[in-house]
């Protein structure tokens, strides 16, 4: 495999700097341990007018094959002769994108102590990848490349072989990218990223870190990409939860980026960008603060967070020790270990550390442990349920666990006129199944309260519009008294049924 990184320069800026952005001598060959091979930087010119550094990666694919256990491209268990017999020590491929993230470390964060501001700048740059695999062809190529502020975008079709051109073309091309637009570290990260999108295989396992390393590679060029999508499925080996949380969290960047918002000021299961730019107080803090009010008025201390990503009001309950005992629930293993670092359990005293729990659980399913608390929480979480699903939540939270309160949140479809940003029939984020008007919503609690034999109140969250409403609407759920139990047990019993 190998790749090749070219840029001019002029006395003043020698092209030669280029060794100073790859933190990498251009009078040196070096050679670096990989997991799965040797990779080589050398450089075949080196002068004031024009450098070129490549990095030749040298793998051992029975070596790949054997630490694998026959995982990967051609390496399928029941394809022995392919384990041995690939394209693997010749096409680029998520082997060079790792090798790359691996060599040019430094260089991808965009760092450089000798030359920051060469660092910080565009560059006239020329890559050369001389066998890519393009599954899509080399028109793919450029729909992924065209976008990113390159010039030039040439991808052309490596012949199957060139002595019978009758055969056609192989699904390998010959890219060539040049461009004066971009910073080396912008370069190198779309390469990083777009190998193994184009390859559409890993050689490793993908874990759910990737969804990290792939919003790291991406800042400010994924998230208003046109195949955003392609690429997030294909980068993580379509892996379907895996995406689903990459394409939710790079939909906050595009909102953020568009309202000239931080991603931290909005939430994380609704977009509040106009909000925030409209007020001081992000509409989450707003939520998370009726919430603790409401559970506060009902006496409550063992409090059910269900739904609880990535900890923010399970933080908030800690804050106030008139809870004593808090559980956060949630089916993403990926947002409660998000949670645990947020909420730093790995450092805290253990008299905190006792009042607090994460555990993972699908609320569309009755869950003993839920069951003989004060109160739970369903805050953001309804919408992004498929509406058939919906009686099954109902169930475990009101008719199996029973706490005595049950506070639900949900936005307000009203409000959404409001948000310029918002285009007009948008839902606020892409994993809301719906989202209810007032009416609607009111509907919904009312039945769900006399099926289960709650008593029901309503409070709007958030400035509240004298046309449209709060952009988020609670309601808080009391359940009735014991003398009741009879009656809805019995009622519960015939819906079910």
């Amino acid at each position: 495999m190998f790749l090749t990184i070219s840029t001019t320069g002029t006395p003043e800026r020698p092209a030669t700097d280029l060794g100073f952005l790859l933190h990498k001598h251009p009078e040196r060959a070096q050679a670096f341990s990989t997991s799965h091979g040797i990779a080589h930087v050398l450089y075949p010119e080196a002068t004031a007018e024009r450098c070129t550094a490549a990095l030749l990666l040298e793998v051992d694919p029975v070596a790949l094959v054997r630490r694998g256990k026959g995982k990967g491209r051609g390496g399928a268990p029941d394809a022995a002769l392919a384990q041995y017999v690939n394209d693997r020590p010749y096409a680029a491929s998520s082997l060079l994108a790792v090798a790359l993230a691996q060599v040019f470390k430094t260089a991808l964060h965009g760092q450089c102590r000798a030359l920051p501001e060469r660092a910080a700048a565009p560059l006239p740059l020329r890559i050369e990848v001389p066998v890519l695999p393009a599954r899509g062809g080399a028109e793919l190529v450029r729909e992924l490349f065209g976008p990113l502020g390159w010039t030039t975008v040439d991808a052309e079709p490596v012949a199957l072989d060139a002595e019978f051109p009758e055969w056609g073309d192989s699904r390998y091309v010959r890219l060539v990218l040049a461009g004066e637009g971009l910073r080396l570290a912008d370069a190198l990260n779309q390469l990083y990223v777009l190998l193994p999108v184009l390859d559409d295989a890993k050689h490793y396992w993908v874990a759910p870190d990737e969804v990290d390393k792939l919003l790291r590679a991406g800042d400010g060029w994924l998230a208003g990409h046109p195949r955003r999508e392609l690429i997030t499925h294909r980068y993580l080996a379509r892996r379907r939860s895996l995406a689903r949380e990459a394409s939710e969290r790079l939909e906050l960047v595009r909102l953020a980026e568009a309202d000239g918002l931080d991603v931290e000021d909005v939430d994380n299961a609704v977009d509040e960008a106009s909000d925030t730019e409209q007020r001081p107080v992000p509409l989450a803090e707003h939520r998370r603060a009726a919430i603790l009010a409401a559970l506060r008025t009902a006496g409550a201390a063992r409090v059910l967070d269900l739904g609880c990503g990535q900890g923010q009001l399970v933080q908030a309950l800690l804050k106030d020790a008139r809870f004593t005992e808090i559980v956060g629930v949630d089916v993403s293993v990926r947002a409660l270990t998000v949670a645990a670092r947020r909420l730093h359990l790995d450092r805290m005293g253990e008299r905190q550390a006792a009042r607090v729990k994460l555990v993972q659980g699908s609320l569309a399913y009755t869950d003993k442990r839920l069951g003989g608390y004060d109160a739970a929480v369903l805050s953001e979480v309804i919408e992004h349920l498929d509406l058939p699903r919906l009686p099954a939540l109902e169930y475990a939270v009101f008719g199996a666990a029973r706490p005595r309160t049950v506070v639900v949140t949900t936005p307000n479809v009203e409000y959404n006129v409001r948000w310029e940003t918002l285009p007009a029939g948008h839902v606020r984020h892409g994993d809301h199944r719906f989202e209810w008007t007032r009416a609607e919503f009111r509907e919904w609690a009312d039945a769900v309260a006399g099926r289960y034999g709650y008593t029901v109140e309503y409070a709007p969250v958030g400035a509240d519009d004298p046309e449209v409403g709060a952009p988020t609407q609670m309601a808080v759920f009391t359940r009735a008294g014991e003398g009741d139990e009879q009656t809805t047990t019995k009622k519960q019993e015939e819906d079910r049924a």
